[in-house]
């Protein structure tokens, strides 16, 4: 499997190579050269496979040569059949007979992100131990990636992590999370200004020669096609257990950066039989005016109780003009540098068709939000999180305005733990959900992380100053 660059000029890679890279050496974002195909007799054969068995038929195409059967066999055996609470992984529950849910937040950090990440670390140190080598990973988090990530690689030689948060904008057990890991090779920044200013940073370090000459740097974010990738699966998992490929699915994905919801994107280009993707966003709906309108736009980031979607630049989005336009690199990136200068920019005839074709966009102000909440609550006894309300808001308005077919089953991904945004859970429905014990003493445990100012130089200078001195250290605390 060859991977190429959104963008056009870096050089192709095989998985291994873009495992570690992360970011394309022109600024752009790997995607594999052809999407594998899965017939619907092979789909059927998914039946009955245990999650980790599953992982391994749905990745297997995009692995190539880079693992072997046995080894990537035996490192999603590891991941999924140890690392999760729940034997399923990412169970199914029903709500009312339109609705589903499906339960991403049974692993370490319980945030979906840990579907990815548990497998993102294993795969990090079986590359690097194969070349003997070192990686310093940068990264930006809006709240969960950060917590996600940390967990995934603390402790391992050959990695270190640096992690960029925004000061002040996400929630007490997200921050913990992250600060309270006292492995040598984790460093938390908390960098005046918003996701989007904090995911600027870690973009412009890999094609800052100043940094990434001296440094082999590597990403977390969804940026990193493994960790798509690895959200593939869930999909396919579902939608089987569902009746695919003899029955439709609807999917309605919490979405700020576009990652999740680009996976089910893949899913559907391999085969899956998915009748709607809805991208369901919050006040900060640039990716619902671009889907409705063309009008990709940033505007400044509204602070809300969904701060891991307070975002108006989403990455991903990159990867489906780019493959809904034609897969034009060269134009692919005159779009994207003219969107970096005025921060808008025009979708064009062929993006517009290409994403609407599957996509349908929906945002929920914070009334919304909660009354989704309650509705959950009252209606089929589940306490949600915020960021999933966002989701089952977006769904049932969907519903209400068949912009998804009413035989088709409809699953809201439920991104995160509700005991993860306690108080806004608590406003919305009365009840405080606690946290699993699996977590532990989060509360008492001592937090440790660095606070910078928001311009570039400060977290580059950071990064490359500890990690040159091979600071094995935990960051000073704040």
């Amino acid at each position: 499997m060859e991977y190429v660059s959104t963008r056009g000029s870096a050089p192709a890679l095989d998985f291994e190579g873009v495992a570690l890279a992360g970011l394309a050496s022109d600024g752009g974002l790997y995607l594999p050269r052809q999407w594998p195909r899965f017939s619907e007799a092979q789909i059927r054969g998914l039946r009955g496979l245990a999650y980790w068995e599953f992982a391994v038929e749905v990745i297997r195409p995009f692995v190539g040569d880079s693992l072997t059967e046995r080894e990537l066999g035996a490192i999603c055996h590891e991941v999924y059949g140890n690392a999760f609470a729940h034997e399923a992984v990412t169970p199914l529950v029903q709500l009312d007979p339109r609705n589903w849910l499906l339960e991403l937040f049974h692993g370490p950090t319980l945030a979906f992100k840990d579907v990815a990440l548990q497998l993102l670390g294993r795969l990090f140190e079986t590359f690097l131990e194969r070349r003997g080598e070192r990686l310093t990973i940068v990264g930006a988090t809006s709240g969960d990636t950060g917590s996600a990530a940390i967990n995934a690689v603390a402790g391992l030689d050959r990695v270190e992590i640096f992690m960029l948060h925004p000061r002040g904008r996400v929630s007490e057990v997200q921050r913990r999370q992250m600060t309270t890991v006292r492995a040598p090779n984790v460093h938390n920044l908390a960098i005046e200004g918003s996701f989007d200013d904090a995911q600027a940073h870690v973009k412009r370090m890999f094609g800052d020669p100043a940094i990434n000459g001296p440094l082999s740097l590597g990403a977390v974010n969804s940026i990193n096609w493994a960790r798509l990738m690895a959200q593939v699966v869930y999909y396919f998992y579902s939608a089987v257990q569902l009746g695919a490929p003899d029955r439709k699915v609807a999917y309605s994905v919490p979405t700020g950066n576009f990652g999740d919801v680009f996976a089910g994107y893949v899913a559907e280009r391999m085969g899956l039989p998915i009748e709607r993707l809805i991208v369901a966003t919050n006040v900060n709906d640039i990716l619902v005016r671009a889907l409705a309108r063309g009008d990709y736009s940033a505007s400044g980031v509204t602070p809300t109780i969904t701060p891991s979607m307070d975002i108006q630049v989403s990455s991903n989005f990159e990867r489906l003009l780019f493959d809904c336009g034609g897969r034009d690199g060269a134009a692919m990136a005159a779009q994207m540098a003219g969107f970096a200068e005025t921060k808008a920019m025009q979708l064009t005839n062929a993006q517009r068709e290409g994403a609407s074709a599957l996509f349908r966009g929906f945002s929920a102000d914070q009334d919304a939000t909660a009354r989704a909440m309650q509705w959950a609550h009252q209606a089929a006894g589940q306490v949600i999180d915020p960021h999933t309300a966002v989701g089952l808001s977006a769904a049932r308005t969907a519903l209400q305005e068949e912009a998804v077919d009413p035989s088709v089953p409809l699953v809201t991904l439920a991104t995160a733990h509700p005991a993860k945004f306690r108080e806004a859970v608590e406003r919305a429905i009365g009840v405080r959900p606690n946290l699993p014990a699996r977590v532990g003493d989060l509360f008492a445990r001592e937090e440790r992380f660095t606070e910078l100012p928001g311009d570039y130089e400060a977290s580059r200078d950071f990064v490359l100053t500890h990690a040159l001195a091979g600071t094995r250290g935990s960051s000073a605390e704040a």
